[in-house]
């Protein structure tokens, strides 16, 4: 092809019809640009296609990963609940005083802390692409605001409660407690010397309203998580 171009300009140029030339070489140097055109668009849409690929195909994990998240966060609310409940029971001297055989129970209930580790690899690997590849800016938004925002809040609150455990609980427990299974029982060898001579009383009180806060957290962290998810493409593989 290029051959025969330079044939036909040789052609021109010798028979001295330069205006035929000019219009000629006019008309080359447009075949060229719209070549160079196309190839761009074709890059283009090539890219184009890699980036909704690869969009789909994070945004895919990303859910998948949201949903465990959100399991994982509901198992924690429940133990929470039940938690708070008891230090609700405990702390009401009257349905203490008249349940002593449940209390080892309900203090196995309070006694506890629990851990979250959120699925972050997959985001982590958008972050790295560019978080402009995900087109909808609310998801994007949304995105950013539970991994970088309310994980953070949530491992906040847990670790409050983890540290009481550590540091209040723990060695109350190694001077009173007999008996401990971790979320199932804690009995001491006298419970009505061990909640009148202790900082039992109030460390069920503290308790109980570090846990509550946690709850509110924990429910805040879960709506962040539907929010999400239902701004998520409707076309992902849907996670099992």
């Amino acid at each position: 092809m290029i051959k025969f171009f330079r044939h036909i300009r040789q052609r021109l140029i010798g028979e001295n019809r330069f205006s035929k030339y000019l219009l000629y070489a006019i008309g080359e140097i447009i075949l060229v640009v719209i070549g160079i055109l196309i190839a761009l668009q074709i890059n283009n849409w090539n890219e184009e296609r890699k980036d909704n690929t690869f969009e789909k195909e994070v945004l895919s994990q990303i859910q998948e990963n949201l949903v465990q998240d959100r399991k994982n966060l509901l198992d924690i609310k429940i133990w929470h609940q039940r938690a708070f409940d008891a230090s609700e029971k405990l702390v009401n001297d009257s349905i203490r005083n008249n349940n002593l055989d449940s209390l080892p129970y309900w203090l196995g209930e309070v006694v506890h802390f629990s851990r979250f580790q959120s699925l972050t690899n997959s985001y982590e690997v958008l972050k790295s692409a560019g978080l402009q590849i995900v087109k909808d800016k609310e998801l994007r938004k949304n995105l950013g605001v539970y991994y970088d925002d309310k994980v953070n809040h949530i491992n906040k609150a847990l670790g409050d409660i983890e540290y009481a455990f550590n540091n209040q609980w723990l060695p109350l427990m190694e001077a009173h407690a007999t008996n401990f299974e971790f979320k199932k029982i804690l009995e001491v060898g006298d419970m009505k010397r061990f909640f009148s001579e202790t900082d039992a009383w109030r460390l069920l009180m503290l308790n109980r309203d570090n846990i509550g806060a946690s709850i509110g957290n924990l429910e805040d962290t879960i709506d962040s998580i539907d929010r999400v998810l239902s701004l998520m493409p409707k076309n992902l593989k849907n996670p099992e």
